[in-house]
């Protein structure tokens, strides 16, 4: 009887909490409180009590509370005279993506079918309540905005199962989250930024109304808040900081700056058989070398007088930005001293035949041009023996790697030493951006002049602005690091008169390279010496070989 009277007392209970939930949950929903009294909708703000303003301020928008967001009525207003289109717009690409997910499941588990009997947001727009812009040394715009929608959509899904049909009505819906928009990179192509990335800054804030076969679901009580909280911890798992969801606007290959990733090493041995331009005397030959896509100056060989099989025996590094696409073009021409250089030959190299670390020799016939139906083409030009080897820098190599295993890259990786990384050979790349706030005396055409071990490069200089932007890259291969270097950056302005030319130091700023070598990259902008507020923005990176 113990054992007995224990398990029918469990049963009752649990009998009595199923019942008392049920007939909770219908008074709940069909009977109304009498003596809860409606307020008005909006009350101006000096007529709001105090009490009720301390229970208001976590609801004020960010513009109130923060004064660095900035109100933005009109994007508001321009939202709500869009929003009937949106709504159309918006639930059209709601449902044409539900139907495939709803057909899935259409004969599965006795469905017979699923569609929507209702699709629409409502009359009531959602509203950003702020937005703050960041500044950035990056090509990219980063602002933070808070949005919130307290709308009534009507949204009912019909689901028919077996021969019952039941229904879901979606209403009351609100949400409230702060979250962070990049715009990158900035490219020369409309809408000139390529992706945006989004992430939250914060928990966002859920709640709705659901109602089946007539009642809120959500009425029930603990299961609101236990929704409310499982949606939310969802959404910041996947969107919450450091996690971003990256919306691609445009191909990266359209407009994207690429970055260098290894040297290719050229060595021109020698050429053979070539033609004799001269009439009194042979060719004198010599060498331009290029890669296709790349605006730096041709590098060249030195002459060989006389000959018609020179040798030449010299070494060239190249810096290669896309190993798969772009080409090594060779140019011979026949040195003259008056007039233009005749051409004796041309021929081009694709770089996806080099396989990383290897180094290829290569033989090859000279022809006039890459037309196959040049006619010139037929008349033997002679022969140019070279030898290539592509050599990846550090960071870049796992992308360039063969069949390699991961195992076997990571050992290969990890045996390098870090005083191989800080000492060895590599490519130093310095942007110079822009200046800001750099006037001269006399004149302002301002220009930047680059100066590294003795190396001088110049950009190009900008006619009376006292603000430039050049945008300009520079490069420097080093057999090793620069860990105690200086590199001078100076900016200058020239101006021609009367055939002359007068020339004015507006600023320099010199740049200890060490901290380049250990972070591999700066971006800073930097306060200019000899000038009263002039600023210089550049950009250094350092790639090991």
């Amino acid at each position: 009887m113990g054992i007995l009277g224990s398990l029918l007392g469990i049963l009752g209970f649990g009998v009595g909490i199923s019942i008392g939930l049920i007939v909770g949950y219908f008074l709940f929903i069909y009977f109304e409180p009498t003596d809860v009294k409606d307020y008005p909708e909006s009350t101006a703000f000096d007529e709001i009590e105090p009490n009720s303003l301390v229970d208001l301020l976590p609801e004020l928008p960010l513009w109130v509370m923060n004064p660095d967001y900035e109100r933005v009525n009109w994007f508001n207003d321009f939202i709500a005279n869009m929003w009937p289109y949106l709504d159309k717009a918006i639930c059209g690409i709601i449902k044409s993506t539900s139907e495939p997910i709803f057909a899935e499941y259409i004969g599965k588990y006795q469905i017979k079918s699923i569609e929507f009997e209702q699709l629409t947001l409502g009359t009531i727009p959602p509203r950003l309540h702020g937005i703050k812009v960041y500044d950035s040394n990056e090509k990219e715009l980063v602002f933070e905005f808070a949005v919130r929608w307290a709308g009534n959509p009507n949204i009912v899904v019909a689901l028919k199962l077996l021969s019952l049909n039941f229904s879901a009505q979606l209403i009351d819906f609100q949400v409230a989250a702060t979250a962070r928009a990049t715009l990158k990179p900035f490219v020369p192509t409309f809408p000139c930024f390529s992706n945006i990335v989004v992430s939250l800054t914060k928990k966002p804030e859920v709640d709705f109304g659901l109602k089946v076969i007539g009642g809120d679901l959500m009425a029930i009580p603990g299961l609101h808040h236990f929704v409310q909280e499982t949606i939310s911890k969802q959404v910041a798992r996947l969107y919450l900081w450091p996690q971003t969801l990256d919306i691609p606007i445009l191909d990266s290959s359209i407009g994207a700056v690429k970055k260098p990733v290894g040297i290719l090493h050229v060595k021109v041995l020698r050429a053979q058989k070539l033609l004799n331009m001269d009439f009194l005397s042979k060719s004198d030959p010599y060498v331009k070398l290029s890669l296709g896509g790349d605006m730096l100056p041709a590098k060249k060989t030195t002459v060989k007088m006389n000959s018609l099989d020179p040798v030449w025996d010299e070494d060239f590094k190249l810096t290669v930005k896309d190993p798969e696409a772009q080409v090594l073009q060779l140019h011979l021409y026949d040195w003259e001293k008056i007039g233009a250089h005749d051409k004796l030959g041309m021929q081009v190299v694709p770089l996806k035949l080099l396989k990383p670390y290897e180094k290829k020799e290569l033989t090859l016939n000279l022809v006039n041009s890459l037309n196959p139906n040049d006619p010139q083409n037929k008349k033997p030009r002679g022969q140019l023996m070279l030898e290539m080897s592509f050599i990846p820098f550090q960071e870049d190599s796992v992308k360039f790697s063969g069949p390699l295993s991961f195992h076997e890259r990571k050992e290969s990786i990890s045996s390098l030493s870090d005083d191989i990384s800080l000492r060895g050979a590599g490519l130093l790349l310095v942007t110079v951006i822009a200046a800001e706030d750099v006037e001269g005396k006399n004149h302002t055409n301002p220009y930047a002049v680059v100066v590294l071990r003795g190396e001088k490069k110049k950009t190009k200089a900008r006619n009376k602005t006292w603000n430039p932007k050049w945008e300009e890259e520079f490069q420097f291969m080093l057999e090793e690091a620069p860990l105690k270097d200086l590199i001078h950056i100076e900016v200058k302005s020239k101006k021609r008169r009367f055939g002359f030319r007068s020339k004015e130091v507006l600023g320099y700023v010199d740049i200890q390279l060490k901290d380049v070598i250990y972070n591999g990259r700066i971006n800073e902008k930097y306060h200019l010496i000899n000038s009263k507020d002039g600023i210089l923005h550049v950009d250094i990176r350092w790639k090991v070989i």
